[in-house]
């Protein structure tokens, strides 16, 4: 048995969580300052950081007390060390450091975007409680989509991941912060924009698609971004966007640029699953919570024989019990880290 303490602090949630064996779930903390940043219709990153340094410490106590344990009976340290906000990142690796130096801890660096692809299959049980059914499920192919990525991966193993595509501009979730602001919609855009989009019609405005070279795969928003403003001007590029009270059928205009980012996402993720030969597919991120996309990616999924597995939505978005999940993989394949360990926004 392998108790593994995780810490997440890439972006605007301060998280702890301790996982045993890489997959059961004993506690997971959350701090999130959505809140905070909704001001701003962003994250700010000087706030983001200084909000660290105030919640890293209760919420590994709260992780710790959830968990009946003490730091003593912890057997490694995991902690995100990249990509992110440097001046997040460096909130909680140096605390994770100190742990482990005071603590004689292993020390693990998990990289942000390789954690969220492994949480879609911390769930994954299987008939036999003590497998560890992760590995069974690779090769995989692996989409990660959030406000500041959206890419593709093939997982060959947890320590061996190969970026497919990715988008050439704008992530997924970023278009749908920026939609929502022009439509009026609280921070975050993903939620806001879901839930508008239930009340419209997402045949009603024809958005367009971004489609990659033949051979290739990868995505595009910032187009449909701007297609979306451009709809709101009437046309004129040059016109002021109307206030969020004058537009005319919102709900029509957010239902239909939901379903131009979920048809991208779809297709592209079922082009790259047949070009790589894989059967399974691994959905994670932030957006994965959209639950357009889990219905019609699933349904798509199953008709060309595609396994499509998401995590429920408490680990879609940032969290640290991916942090620890992953780290125990790594822990158990011997790559741990020393405290020359530093934090890359890369």
């Amino acid at each position: 048995m392998t108790l593994v303490l995780g810490i997440e602090s890439s972006c605007d949630e301060t998280a702890a969580a301790v996982v045993r064996d890489g997959r059961e779930v004993l506690s997971s903390s959350i701090h999130s300052q959505a809140a905070q940043h909704a001001v701003y219709g962003g994250v700010v990153p000087e706030l983001a950081g200084r909000s660290h340094l105030r919640q890293i410490l209760p919420v590994l106590d709260e992780a710790l007390a959830s968990a009946s344990l003490e730091l003593d009976q912890i057997d490694a340290i995991a902690v995100t060390s990249r990509p992110g906000l440097v001046g997040s990142l460096l909130v909680g690796l140096s605390t994770a450091k100190a742990l482990a130096f005071a603590r004689n801890l292993p020390l693990i660096g998990v990289h942000h975007i390789q954690a969220h692809v492994y949480a879609a299959t911390m769930e994954q049980a299987g008939s036999d409680p003590s497998r560890d059914v992760s590995k069974a499920l690779l090769p995989a192919l692996a989409l990660v989509v959030s406000g500041g990525h959206t890419s593709l991966y093939e997982v060959r193993d947890w320590t061996d991941l190969v970026e497919l595509g990715t988008t050439l501009d704008d992530a997924a979730g970023e278009a749908f912060d920026k939609v929502a602001w022009l439509l009026g919609l609280e921070y975050p855009g993903g939620p806001s924009i879901s839930k508008l989009a239930r009340e419209g019609n997402p045949k009603a405005v024809s958005f367009p698609r971004y489609s990659p070279s033949k051979g290739q795969i990868g995505f595009s928003f910032s187009g449909l971004k701007t297609s979306v403003l451009y709809h709101l001007r009437g046309g004129d590029a040059l016109a002021p966007t109307p206030a969020p009270e004058d537009i005319e059928n919102r709900a029509d205009v957010a239902a239909s640029f939901q379903e131009a980012v979920v048809d991208a996402l779809v297709k592209q993720s079922l082009r790259a699953a047949r070009m790589r030969g894989l059967e399974t597919l691994l959905v994670a991120g932030g957006v994965a919570c959209n639950a357009r996309l889990r219905e019609r990616m699933t349904s798509a999924g199953e008709d060309m024989g595609l396994r499509v597995l998401f995590p429920s939505p408490a680990y879609c978005t940032d969290n640290a019990v991916m942090i620890a999940g992953l780290g125990y993989q790594l822990f158990r394949a011997g790559r741990l880290d020393d405290l020359q360990l530093d934090a890359s926004p890369r």
